[in-house]
């Protein structure tokens, strides 16, 4: 006979989305969403873009995703001690003007020609939005019940998958350019017509990143003049000011180091496949262009914006952890074909991963900070630190490449998906984390 307590659980309605009151904080998370995702994606038009003006391997090519997610890990948790100390709209605020500035600095780095450079910037542009990820993130499951956190949070990362929908359609009509010359074509080229090339190629990143940096801006004077509500949690580290007991206190979650770890092994998976889906329908269908083959990442980030507006919908009924197992083995089957297969086949297997990477991000995040109340903000910068699996991951995959080819590179991603699945599973249970935190405590700011 089953306990009237797990009747009620399964005949109670789904949690309402949020309350009115916290509908215009929402939407205005919903714009941060939509514009740091101009930042991530357009690294994926970057690295072919820059690989042929300055003639790199596949390997040095993803120096780019290294700096940009570096950038991600460095900042991540000076920005949960700085919002810890000033609040979750400075914080977004500081995070905002950090990315103006990264966008900014793409056009001394144009005018320079140095690859270097254009590295740096991508690096200031990360710190910002690694401040964005730390706040916004959590900030969002507070808005509304606890109970429909994880749907919450995947509603307005949807948002973020249109902008990424958006940003190949952009990079590819004003990055990437018609001429386009091989390595070989390259070694032919004498010294000025080479620096010719590399003027025009680096050029055409000015007005894209000079327009971001204006958005950015705008967005930070609205969100400077809008009433806030902010989360008032009492901070660990002042209750007790041995940090050594705040990382102590973190560790003993076994469920947050899972978390952790299964968002090190998605966005290491996630931007490693997304950053080769160009080089890759160029290796199995030879004499496809950089241009043609950024259709193939507009087709993979399409299904990637589907599958979080159809994953967010699906939550209603199907609990979070479950639908992303499912997700994971779905991205599993589609990397196993697109190793195994050839020619359309695999592009189309490659494609279709976009839609099952699209809930994995904000399930393992909102279901790794779950009920952690004082810890949330210094659990959430560990979380967004995890996001170096963006950096490894693509340069691992750049280097087998180089040894081998692009499409066995592409086992490197299974691995991946493997410990996702096993998360959403069983690793997102918890049996001795305890009861830790108040319930937080929302104010206008």
């Amino acid at each position: 006979m089953a306990s009237p307590i797990r009747a009620d659980i399964h005949s109670r309605a789904p949690a309402p989305l949020t309350e009115k009151r916290y509908i215009v904080p929402l939407i205005l998370l919903t714009t941060l969403f939509f514009l740091w995702a101009l930042g991530v994606n357009l690294n994926d038009i970057l690295i072919p873009h820059l690989k042929s003006a300055f003639n790199l391997t596949d390997f040095q090519s993803s120096f780019i995703q290294i700096a940009f997610f570096g950038g991600y890990f460095l900042a991540a948790w000076p920005a949960a001690w700085l919002m810890e100390r000033i609040g979750y709209k400075r914080g977004i605020l500081a995070g905002l003007l950090l990315c103006a500035a990264g966008a900014l600095l793409f056009l001394p780095a144009s005018s320079s020609k140095l690859y270097l450079f254009f590295l740096f910037a991508l690096f200031v542009m990360a710190c910002g939005q690694s401040f964005l990820e730390v706040a916004a993130n959590p900030y969002v499951t507070t808005l509304g019940p606890p109970e429909s956190a994880e749907r919450r949070l995947n509603l307005t990362q949807s948002f973020n998958a249109v902008g990424a929908v958006v940003t190949p359609m952009i990079g590819s009509a004003f990055v990437l350019t018609p001429v386009e010359y091989t390595p070989s074509q390259l070694a032919r080229l004498g010294p000025i017509q080479l620096r010719d090339y590399r003027a025009t190629q680096v050029g055409t990143v000015r007005m894209p990143y000079l327009v971001i940096s204006a958005i950015f801006i705008a967005v930070a004077i609205l969100i400077y003049f809008t009433e806030l509500p902010e989360v008032r949690e009492t901070s660990p580290e002042r209750q007790d000011p041995a940090r050594s007991k705040l990382i102590g206190e973190l560790l003993r979650h076994r469920r947050l180091l899972r978390g952790v770890l299964a968002q090190f092994f998605y966005v290491g998976a996630q931007v490693g496949v997304a950053s080769f889906v160009i080089r890759f329908s160029q290796h199995v269908e030879p004499g496809i262009s950089a241009r043609d083959g950024a259709r193939f990442l507009q087709l993979h980030i399409l299904g990637f914006m589907i599958g979080r507006f159809l994953g967010s919908a699906a939550m209603k009924t199907v609990p979070a952890a479950r639908l992303l197992s499912l997700f994971a083995m779905g991205a599993f089957t589609c990397g196993v074909v697109a190793v195994s297969a050839s020619g359309f086949i695999s592009i189309l297997a490659v494609v279709l991963i976009g839609f099952f990477h699209s809930i994995m991000f904000p399930t393992i995040f909102a279901l790794s900070i779950k009920d952690l109340g004082p810890y949330t903000k210094r659990a959430s910068s560990l979380l967004v630190m995890s996001i170096i699996g963006g950096a490894i991951f693509p340069a691992i995959m750049g280097r087998i490449s180089d040894a081998s080819n692009i499409q066995a590179a592409f086992f490197v991603p299974l691995l991946c998906y493997l410990y996702v699945f096993y998360f959403g599973l069983y690793g997102h249970k918890t049996r001795a984390d305890g009861n830790i935190q108040p319930p937080a405590v929302m104010e206008s700011t």
